[in-house]
């Protein structure tokens, strides 16, 4: 098991283990912000690994709760994409350290940002993107990220927020979303030593937290307006973006 100090367990199990459930059944990406967190209690490329089986433990949480609200179709447009995404960035990864990639990441996240937030504001363009061109972009973007800094949530947030999905089918899709690509992504992190008995050990400690937090989001999201909801996760997209760029 690692050996955290008292503060640092405390941080991990409530800023945590407790948000990340929460995030995964209740407000997508505010997970978030417990990323840079850890990456200050462990090394940054150690602490994907870390979190990568938090996060299929969460995401397990919400595809049981939200299956039914399961948006297949987009699931079939981005899967492919991400897959080659996630290739690409377990190559990058071998290549180069986190600080020299996440701050490309950030632009290209704020640049997508900016356009679906002036399509938004503006009303230019009230039809839904519907060419392929927009999934193969998304879903390998957010391939890339998730594998090289666990980052997904501002691509995917861009994508499900342009597909105008009601918040429980953005949950639900984004559910079995990420719990595929996280799967997709064990062999490829432990191949990198990013996985570790130590660090799974330690994570099967957490699965209570994680529950707690995605019992929770579970009883508030339904309290929550869709605008409300749009609103935030778009803010929240920001925030991590701009985190990749500092």
């Amino acid at each position: 098991m690692i050996d955290f100090s008292t503060g640092e367990w405390i941080v991990v199990i409530v800023a945590g283990a407790m948000l990340l459930g929460f995030a995964k059944t209740g407000m997508p990406g505010i997970n978030m912000v417990f990323v840079p967190i850890l990456a200050t209690i462990l090394p940054a490329k150690e602490s994907t690994g870390f979190l990568l089986p938090l996060l299929i433990v969460g995401d397990i949480f919400a595809v049981i709760y939200y299956k039914s609200h399961t948006q297949w179709r987009h699931l079939v447009k981005l899967l492919p994409f991400s897959f080659l995404g996630i290739v690409a960035g377990y190559f990058t990864m071998r290549a180069l350290e986190n600080t020299q990639i996440k701050p490309i990441i950030g632009v290209i996240v704020l640049l997508m940002l900016a356009v679906q937030v002036y399509r938004t504001v503006r009303k230019i363009d009230e039809s839904i993107p519907k060419g392929i061109w927009f999934a193969l972009i998304m879903g390998f973007l957010a391939g890339y990220t998730t594998m090289v800094a666990n980052a997904a949530g501002p691509a995917m947030a861009i994508y499900l927020l342009a597909m105008r999905l009601p918040k429980e089918q953005y949950v639900g899709t984004g559910a079995w979303y990420f719990f595929i690509v996280n799967l997709f992504k064990v062999p490829l992190s432990a191949s990198l030593g990013l996985i570790t008995a130590q660090s799974l050990l330690t994570g099967a400690v957490l699965i209570p937290a994680i529950a707690v937090g995605a019992f929770i989001g579970i009883k508030l999201l339904p309290l929550i307006p869709q605008k409300a909801f749009n609103t935030v996760i778009l803010l929240i997209t920001v925030v991590s973006a701009i985190r990749l760029l500092i």
